[in-house]
């Protein structure tokens, strides 16, 4: 394999991977795509048993996920096990990285939710005078959205919001459950818009790289995978500086091999990704690799009851909406930069016994009292991008295959706290105003990491002073190397980036389909 030199070699399998190898392979392109993990054959190695026939009855083996909490005995081959790659961080600021090494990344295991940035967020110092503008606008990336929304078969409902920008949906016009309407009423004299979810509905149950992306390129005739391939460092060629392949480690035998490339694009999600390029000491003549790290606070919210829905009277509770960004918009908000959206949930089955104060045969019988009332609230906050929170290497701990390993070097603030605490106020404000009673008021938010959308870290600018990439996702050190997952972002908003780091990665692969054609690259 060390002779071989491939047209363009994809390091990861996941949404931004998948994209690349669709749009390159559809170009004609030989693309060679490695992914760290197996492929999986969800019928084959699924296997169903009982919860009393597992060593741990359903729960995972302690220490193997200890900051994973989507984690059990019944999905624990899907997560990283921390004891074979292990990562730390300072006492007193845990970070929950969630992480996946299977052959499609982590695309199978997403929430859906399918928003596009605003130009609140590609502008964002412009609004604010905090961090930095993207080097594009909403007008660059809109074709690409289109595109995308197209293949994920997004469902949503157009609100004509500048902050909530409308897209290419299926016509979501269902109408509101009588409950939820009380409160999307609240909200519009409270000035709140409440609006309904965006969601990817994607192709037989699925909504991932595996079956709306890879399989366009193995149609091609274009596309080889190599699976099981640990990328231990990315190379260069001595006399021009451009990167010329990789070496890696196979999962198993630990043997080593080298790949050589014309092109090589990086898409291991944003903390792997920076991970390879500081062992491969690239792309940081800005000295900002590894700073920046964002993501969005999530945990906070209500839990309240629908009075009239108690006892799982049926027809007036059910279904779920969304509340964009509302806050620092058009006026400034006390005691807080940028803004949160809202998922907001109603369901008729049982309460959450941990929504009331009693025990024993008193919450016996509340739950039955209140069962199928249930009405809650949860933020989805944007996190400032501080240079401080950053990732740096530790070569005194090593993965199983010699690689160091992260130390996650970040912590929330004052911005957050107090973001939290208008979200919440304002939610149980306009559920008492739609007749709910508030059960709970819940203000602290989860750790860093929890949200699963870290990114910021090899971010875009056509500064190479300020970035690690350009405007096209590829790197300001070489000219031959890009970037295409979340480390690019700029900023993280309120959004679940999908379909942003979609949309780019779409956008990066047919520039770069050009300048090969070219002879630029």
């Amino acid at each position: 394999m060390a002779d071989k030199k491939v047209d363009v070699l994809i390091i990861g399998s996941g949404h931004t991977g998948g994209m690349a190898a669709k749009i390159l392979t559809q170009k004609g392109i030989a693309v060679t795509m490695l992914d760290a993990g197996p492929a999986i054959d969800w019928e084959k190695d699924r296997t169903l048993r009982p919860a009393n026939q597992l060593p741990y009855k359903g729960f995972d083996a302690p220490g193997r996920h200890p900051h994973i909490f989507q984690a059990s005995e019944f999905s624990a081959n899907q997560w990283v096990d921390e004891k074979v790659i292990p990562y730390n961080y300072p006492a007193g600021q845990q970070y929950n990285w969630v992480r996946v090494r299977s052959l499609g990344g982590r695309s199978p295991y997403w929430g859906r939710q399918s928003f596009r940035l605003s130009d609140f967020e590609f502008k964002c110092k412009d609004h604010d005078g905090f961090g930095e503008n993207w080097p594009i606008s909403l007008k660059d990336l809109a074709p690409y959205y289109d595109r995308v929304e197209e293949i994920f078969q997004v469902s949503g409902h157009h609100d004509n919001l500048p902050q909530y920008p409308d897209g290419n949906f299926v016509e979501d016009n269902s109408p509101w459950s009588p409950a939820m309407q009380r409160f999307v009423d609240a909200g519009k004299k409270l000035g709140v818009p409440v609006t309904k979810a965006r969601s990817a509905r994607g192709r037989d149950g699925m909504a991932a790289s595996l079956n709306l992306l890879i399989p366009d390129a193995v149609a091609t005739g274009k596309l080889t995978t190599i699976t099981n391939a640990i990328v231990r460092k990315i190379t260069t060629d001595k006399n021009s500086g451009k990167v010329d392949g990789v070496i890696f480690i196979d999962r198993h035998s630990h043997r080593e091999m080298v790949l050589k490339a014309r092109v090589v694009i990086v898409a291991c999600g944003t903390l792997e990704t920076t991970r390879l390029l500081m062992i491969s000491e690239l792309a940081n003549s800005s000295g900002l690799l590894g700073h920046h790290l964002t993501d969005q606070i999530y945990g906070a919210g209500i839990s309240a009851s629908v009075p009239e829905a108690r006892g799982g009277k049926p027809g007036v509770i059910g279904g779920g909406a969304l509340i964009p960004r509302f806050r620092n918009l058009e006026t400034k908000t006390s005691g807080f930069m940028r803004g949160y959206a809202v998922n907001v949930s109603s369901s008729p089955g049982p309460m959450d016994p941990r929504w009331f104060p009693e025990y024993g045969a008193a919450l016996d019988k509340k739950l039955d009292e209140y069962n199928g009332s249930g009405f809650t609230t949860n933020i989805m906050g944007e996190t400032l991008g501080h240079y401080e929170n950053h990732v740096s290497l530790n070569k005194a701990v090593v993965d199983a295959w010699g690689m160091p390993t992260l130390t996650i070097s970040t912590k929330y603030g004052a911005n957050e706290d107090n973001m939290a605490k208008d979200m919440v106020d304002t939610t149980a404000a306009m559920a008492e105003a739609a007749g709910f009673e508030v059960l709970v008021r819940n203000y602290k938010y989860n750790p860093p990491g929890y949200s699963i959308h870290e990114q910021g870290t090899a971010r875009m600018s056509d500064d190479k002073k300020k970035g690690v990439v350009n405007a096209w996702n590829q790197t300001h050190d070489h000219k031959n190397m890009f970037i295409s997952d979340a480390s690019v972002m700029v900023c993280a908003g309120w959004q679940n980036p999908t379909m942003t780091i979609l949309a780019l990665a779409m956008r990066a692969s047919e520039y770069l389909a050009e300048e090969m054609r070219k002879g630029n690259v």
